[in-house]
Parts: C-alpha cells; sequence; structure tokens
C-alpha cells in the first residue's frame, strides 16, 4: 500500500505544484507583453502558450535525457489532445459562449495539424534524432511568423503594468517551479506504470497530460471571465502547437531517444482526427458554445478506446 500511496502522492503534489508555478509564470509574461503591446491573440498564442506549456517542454527534456521517450510522446501529444477537446470542451461548457475569428482559428489548426504530421513521420521508425527535435522546433516557429501575418492587429493589455525588475524575478521563479514540479510527476508516472504495469506512453497520455494541462484550463477560464477571448483561445491553440512541435522536439534536440509501441502511432492519429474535427467546427461555426463543449469532450471520452491497444 505505501508503495502506492508515495507516488499518488508525488503526482499530485508534482501537478498542484506546475499549476501555481505556470500560473505565476504567465502572469508575468504578460504583464512584460503588454510593455511592448502585443495583440491579445498573439500574447496568448506564443507567450502564455509557452508559459502554460512549460510543464511539456521540462517534461520533454528531463524524460528524453532519462531515456524514456514515450512519456515525451506521450505527454506531448496527450496535452495536445486534451487541450483542444477536455480543456475547450469544459471551458464551453461552463462560461458562456463567446465569438471566434475563423480565420485565425484555421490558420492554428492547420499549423497543429501539420506539426502533428510532422512529429508522425519523427516517431514512425521508432527513434527521435536532433535533426527531427531540430525540425520540429523550427517549425514551430515558422507557423508562428505565418500566423502572425493574418491575426488582428488590436492591442488589449489584460494586465496592469507592473514593476519589469520584480517581473523578470518572478518569472525565474516560475521556471524552477515548473522544473521540480515536472521531475515529481515523471518520477510519479514512472513508478505507477511500474506498479500497475502499463505502458508508459499510454499513462502520459491520460494521466500526465491532464495534469500538465491543468495551467491551460485555469488560464483560459481566468482570460474569459475577465473578457479576454483571443488571449484564451490563443492559448487553447497555440498550446496544442507547441505541445505537437517545440514540446516534442526539445527533449530529442538535446538527448536522441528511443519510441517503442503501436501505441504512440494510435495515439497520434487520433490527436490528428480530433485536431481536424475540432479546428473545422471552430472555422465553420466561429463561435465557441455549448454544442462544441459536447462534441470536444465527446472526442475526448472516446479516446479511451485507445486503452485496449496499450
Amino acid at each position: 500500500m505505501i508503495d502506492l500511496v508515495v507516488p499518488v502522492l508525488f503526482l499530485g503534489l508534482g501537478i498542484v505544484l506546475l499549476t501555481i508555478s505556470s500560473n505565476k509564470t504567465v502572469d508575468h509574461s504578460i504583464t512584460l507583453a503588454c510593455n511592448w503591446k502585443v495583440p491579445p491573440i498573439l500574447i496568448g498564442l506564443v507567450l502564455v502558450s509557452i508559459g502554460t506549456d512549460l510543464p511539456e517542454i521540462m517534461n520533454s527534456i528531463i524524460s528524453s535525457s532519462l531515456g524514456h521517450g514515450n512519456i515525451n510522446v506521450g505527454d506531448s501529444i496527450g496535452s495536445a489532445f486534451a487541450q483542444l477537446t477536455l480543456v475547450l470542451g469544459i471551458t464551453a461548457l461552463s462560461l458562456k459562449q463567446f465569438k471566434v475569428n475563423r480565420k485565425e482559428v484555421f490558420a492554428i489548426g492547420a499549423a497543429t495539424l501539420l506539426a502533428l504530421i510532422l512529429s508522425f513521420f519523427s516517431i514512425e521508425d521508432g527513434y527521435i534524432s536532433r535533426i527531427n527535435g531540430f525540425f520540429l522546433i523550427i517549425s514551430w516557429f515558422l507557423f508562428i511568423l505565418i500566423i502572425k501575418t493574418i491575426t488582428e492587429k488590436e492591442f488589449s493589455c489584460p494586465l496592469a503594468p507592473k514593476r519589469s525588475v520584480r517581473n523578470f524575478i518572478m518569472l525565474i521563479l516560475g521556471f524552477v517551479g515548473v522544473a521540480v514540479g515536472t521531475y515529481m510527476v515523471i518520477n510519479a508516472i514512472l513508478e505507477l506504470t511500474r506498479i500497475f504495469n502499463i505502458s508508459e506512453l499510454i499513462a502520459s497520455f491520460f494521466i500526465a497530460a491532464v495534469g500538465t494541462s491543468l495551467p491551460e484550463l485555469a488560464v483560459t477560464i481566468t482570460a474569459i471571465r475577465k473578457g479576454q477571448h483571443a488571449l484564451a483561445i490563443g492559448d487553447i491553440m497555440g498550446s496544442s502547437l507547441v505541445d505537437a512541435s517545440l514540446s516534442i522536439g526539445i527533449g530529442p534536440l538535446l538527448f536522441p531517444t528511443i519510441v517503442s509501441g503501436e501505441s504512440a502511432i494510435a495515439t497520434l492519429f487520433y490527436t490528428i482526427f480530433a485536431v481536424l474535427i475540432v479546428m473545422l467546427l471552430l472555422s465553420l461555426r466561429g463561435k465557441v458554445d455549448k454544442k462544441v463543449g459536447i462534441i470536444c469532450l465527446s472526442l475526448y471520452l472516446f479516446s479511451y478506446g485507445l486503452l485496449f491497444l496499450s
């Protein structure tokens, strides 16, 4: 019993630390961005999405360095999937409907699809090399440049300005908290997979990905309540893009790693399918409402059929 209690406790504490640290990091990142007068959709797409994706990014580096590539792939792909289904679904059902820019949603969704396809070609041989990691990271920069050309240029700062020195200090502390929390989560997952004899990739896809997606859920709901809809949708979709490219690639860039099992391909294909459905749904409807929420949560629940492949 003790063998089970300890990893579960570490998993819970790690997720709590990740959530708190990521939110603090995001708040101070947004404040710094406000001083540069960056449009809300770009704040969400670039700064906030990277801030809330720090758990996945650190997970990629740490798990790859430990030789557990399946945890990197499972968490990164699982987070991209969870954010566009579970997080968006909960948000849509718990808050009032809001409109989205069809063109921006389609552009970000298409970029995420291309990134996921690139990820497929990177892992199909069962090994993610430094070159694979490099191209995944570069693809994120290219996608951002393309998306930037079609985003709205209107500026609206979501937070009041604060002192820059304090922001940088809090930003660094946030990074440290994320790193420690990620290390706790990874070790807890490794122990749980050993105890229950389940695939590391499946455990990461369904357990770690939900935990590391909590910052996106918290930030998205807070942003919408403050009327920052562009910031919210930029974070949700931007985080999925980060996961599908920058997050999954940064670990292997430093530590090339092996990926094994049919589960990796199965989860990736289902994620591509889900992203396509959500992208078309939002692009055609031009809003996030209860119907979108039901469809997104249904896509998430159907994914549990992948457990039979583990």
